[in-house]
């Protein structure tokens, strides 16, 4: 092995290293493909050239300031501030001027930005290296999210408010429902200044040139839970792996209202809810807001996918045509009378936008049900182009087909009668019916010429009353007018070339899109009828796939996880676990366990392909533990305590406690072992920690559970800054001494760390607001031990607080190993076999909080823990 390595290591030092390969540039070209599209658009001369050329220009990179609007507005003022006027400084390279990042001129409140500069600039100006190192910071502690321009557009037209309930059915990898979570929090913060100032005097900040913001933090606008945000945001994926990208991205945010699913968006189930009217009854979610940007064959991505000009092929479109029907139909049965849904697709094919559009508002019994939204007056700056009510379709082979009725005409003069592959008749535009005279043009095109985009397809539908949706007719899925069977047929009934399309050219995003899902049903209205189509897929597909039963406690399911990622299966909650920062965005099964007794549910079934979802388990406001932590903190009693949870078959606290909104604890506790496929819920809020004594509380709050806890923190467990350089000493050293007089080193918090009780407590930052870089309040989680402090946040937070405040790139101290090293000099030679219990705390374990408690963010592993 060590001889591989250092092979290895020759290799890389320039030794048998292969020469460098530079392979061709791309092709931008495609015949079929700009055919089409010229035929379809029917662009003048002028406008024809600029189109193409902007389809083979490389896509500007662009990114959105992401968190809590006064947040957002902070990082913000710093990109204006300290880094746009040094690039402005540069005047030009190999003659040509260079552009400094600019903000896209439709998106809301200057938080959107892209810039054009190439790379090679980039690389040799330091300003450019400075604005790229800052970029990097912000991104890993998700302040700042790189998102294409055109994906931020159909978040925007949701009009998603506080207090609402909104669904991502495609969400991942997340930069949508992201947005859509910080729409569901919009005014939180000053609504919960405002419920608090009764009885902490803490004023009220709020933007008050901002109506919007103003209007979002009053009362009124999420009233309900003392200002606490009480709306609900479900994402979802039907890809496992691709789900968990999901909860990478969108944990930062730190939402006790959001719920990660794994469902196949065609069958999302019904979810149960609490019924006040009627207890014994069932009562099940409807949405407000569902966003439905769906699988696509993605030819709005040619700037950035350059592959796809020579892989573009027609019949990519066409065989995720009946999949984008049905996932828009769903949507439209989840959604609320009233509400809206947001169909989209990275897309310029009316196959995939228009027609699907067509088609499932004629499942949907017609205009009398669902409208299309005129949205001309939204996002005004935003250069469009109406949406299509007359197109031609391109079949597999190239040949162009004006109307459905040609397509039968040719069928019915074929020998064998069989329609061209993959065409039917949803395809085309509608000529008979109440979709006829289908506002068509309300819909949305974003072309790259228009504004230097990628091209993208928005739809806004408002459900206007509820609807029994019709069943797919078979004869307008495979139309063979003479009574032959089309060949190429499974045993479910569906075209094999669709299915290759979906597994080879389906979703742009990520992984392949492979949709079981059956054709000529009617789509299911409630949880009953939902579960047994899901039964009946499982039983028409080819290939044998064990799926969990609605009434099993923890069956074993299929997952896309390959075998060699898998990790042993969890401990039980009873033995020594790895740290448990490591596993609520890395668990890969699915099924929480049945709502049985702790002591007589059956332990989690280990898939044939990889490891088991632990189930999610509510605590008793009694359970000794929360007594414990809210004693210790001094929580007020205007926190619920009803609403922690832990992530372990036994229900019992073991390594973290989560805490989750009222609606997220129905939900996860009502549809337990129903079929509902939930992975993610809730924020970490305390995490177990050694402690030195009984007297102290050995569950610390974790840092992405502060900003919900702290206001109600008591007064004894708490510790207020105000001067910019002590929280910089902080940021910098890691447990900075405090035995002795050295408590001093610490100016204005020296005094209050010497005297507060051992343990987690609160570091309250409050600038006065003199320094425009230190004006952001916060809240941070601070541990004292007998000797010294440590600032309980992981090093990339610490490193881009320590940029984003002082400009500072110095390195992290870590005393105690400096310490550490240093005595391992002195005493070279000599064995320690006992060291007194403050060094034992102070420096092993204090290590071990750095290094294992501490808040770590990791990559996405495959495996889950129980906690």
């Amino acid at each position: 092995m060590r001889r591989d390595r250092k092979d290895r290591d020759a290799n890389s030092q320039g030794q048998n290293h292969r020469p460098y390969t530079k392979y061709p540039d791309v092709v931008k070209t495609n015949e079929r493909l700009e055919t089409y599209y010229n035929a379809l658009l029917e662009l003048p001369e002028e406008e024809s050239k600029a189109f193409w050329d902007a389809l083979k220009r490389e896509l500007p990179n662009s990114f959105r300031f992401c968190g809590s609007k006064g947040h957002a507005l902070a990082v913000k003022r710093l990109l204006q501030t300290r880094y746009i006027p040094e690039i402005t400084k540069i005047a030009q390279h190999d003659g040509q001027p260079v552009t400094p990042p600019e903000p896209v001129p439709w998106y809301p409140d200057n938080l959107a930005w892209w810039m054009t500069t190439p790379k090679n600039v980039i690389r040799k100006f330091p300003p450019f290296a400075s604005f790229q190192k800052f970029l990097v910071s912000e991104t890993s502690v998700g302040n700042i999210s790189r998102q294409e321009v055109v994906s931020m557009i159909p978040p925007l037209l949701m009009d998603l408010k506080p207090g609402m309930t909104a669904l991502d059915l495609c969400a991942a990898p997340g930069s949508k429902a992201a947005q859509l979570v910080e729409m569901i929090h919009r005014g939180e913060e000053a609504r919960l200044h405002k419920v608090m100032q009764s009885f902490t005097g803490e004023d009220t900040r709020v933007a008050k040139d901002d109506p919007e913001e103003e209007e979002a933090a009053k009362l009124e606008a999420d009233p309900s839970d003392d200002g606490r945000a009480t709306g609900l945001m479900i994402a979802n994926d039907m890809d496992y792996k691709r789900s968990h990208m999901l909860i990478h991205q969108l944990k930062r945010l730190s939402s006790p209202n959001l719920i990660v699913t794994n469902h196949d968006a065609t069958l999302f189930p019904q979810l149960r809810i609490p019924n006040p009217a009627d207890p014994a009854k069932n009562a099940y979610l409807k949405f407000d807001r569902i966003l439905a940007d769906v699988p696509c064959s993605g030819d709005g991505t040619l700037r950035k996918n350059v592959n796809m000009w020579k892989d573009w092929s027609p019949g990519n479109a066409l065989g995720l045509h009946t999949t984008q029907v049905r996932i828009l139909v769903r949507a439209l049965q989840l959604l609320k009378v009233g509400g809206r849904v947001v169909y989209s697709t990275c897309s310029m094919n009316p196959v995939e936008n228009e027609s699907v559009v067509a088609a499932a508002i004629e499942r949907c019994c017609g205009q009398d049900k669902v409208e299309i939204v005129d949205c001309s007056d939204r996002l005004p700056l935003l250069k469009r182009a109406d949406g299509m009510k007359k197109w031609k379709v391109m079949d597999k082979s190239g040949r162009m087909w004006n109307t459905w009725q040609e397509v039968e005409e040719y069928t019915k003069s074929t020998e064998d009668g069989v329609a061209p592959g993959r065409l039917v008749e949803t395809m085309f535009p509608p000529t008979e019916g109440d979709c006829v005279d289908l506002p068509l043009e309300r819909c949305m095109r974003v072309y790259s010429h228009m504004q230097d985009t990628g091209g993208f397809f928005i739809t806004v539908l408002h459900k206007k009353a509820e609807f029994k949706a019709k069943p797919e007719a078979a004869a307008k899925q495979a139309v063979h007018t003479n009574g032959v069977k089309r060949p190429r047929e499974d045993a479910a009934g569906e075209d094999q070339e669709a299915k290759r399309s979906k597994t080879e050219g389906g979703d742009v995003k990520g992984e392949p899109e492979v949709i079981t899902s059956v054709t000529d049903t009617a789509m299911p209205d409630n949880e009953e009828e939902t579960i047994k189509l899901e039964e009946e897929v499982k039983a028409t597909l080819s290939a044998p796939v064990e799926e969990p039963k609605p009434e099993a406690a923890a069956e074993e399911i299929k997952t896309d996880a390959p075998a060699e990622d898998v990790k042993p299966a969890a401990p039980a909650a009873d033995q020594a676990m790895p740290d448990a920062d490591a596993t609520p965005s890395t668990s890969t099964a699915q099924t929480p366990a049945a709502s049985t007794p702790a002591a007589t549910q059956p332990a989690p079934k280990r898939r044939p392909d990889g490891p088991f979802e632990e189930p999610f388990k509510y605590l008793s406001p009694d359970n000794d533990v929360i007594k414990d932590v809210t004693r210790f903190y001094g929580i007020s009693p205007r926190f619920p305590t009803d609403r922690y949870m832990v992530r372990n078959a036994m229900g019992e606290p073991a390594k973290a406690i989560y805490y989750t909104s009222a609606l997220v604890r129905d939900l996860l506790t009502l549809n337990e072992g129903r079929g509902g496929k939930f992975i993610h819920g809730g924020v970490k809020m305390f995490v177990k920690q050694d402690a030195p004594s009984a007297e102290v509380c050995r569950w610390r709050i974790q840092s992405e559970g502060m900003p919900i806890l702290h206001g109600y923190v008591g007064e004894d467990r708490v510790v207020t800054l105000t001067d910019k350089e002590t929280l910089r000493k902080l940021l910098v050293e890691m447990f900075p001494k405090i035995s002795g007089d050295l408590w001093q080193g610490l100016g204005e918090i020296g005094e209050r760390v010497r005297d507060i009780g051992m343990g987690c407590c609160v570091l309250r930052v409050e600038p006065d607001g003199s320094d425009p870089d230190f004006a952001e309040r916060m809240a941070l989680p601070l541990w004292k031990s007998f000797q010294s402090l440590n600032l309980m946040l992981p090093k990339e937070d610490r490193a881009a607080m320590l940029l984003r405040i002082f400009n500072d790139t110095t390195p992290l101290i870590n005393i105690t190993q400096v310490n550490g090293a240093k005595k391992s000099r002195e005493e070279e030679g000599k064995t320690e076999k006992v060291e007194d219990a403050a060094k034992v705390e102070d420096g092993a374990e204090a290590v071990k909080v750095e290094e294992g408690a501490a808040e770590q963010q990791p990559e996405v592993a495959p495996a889950a823990v129980a906690e």
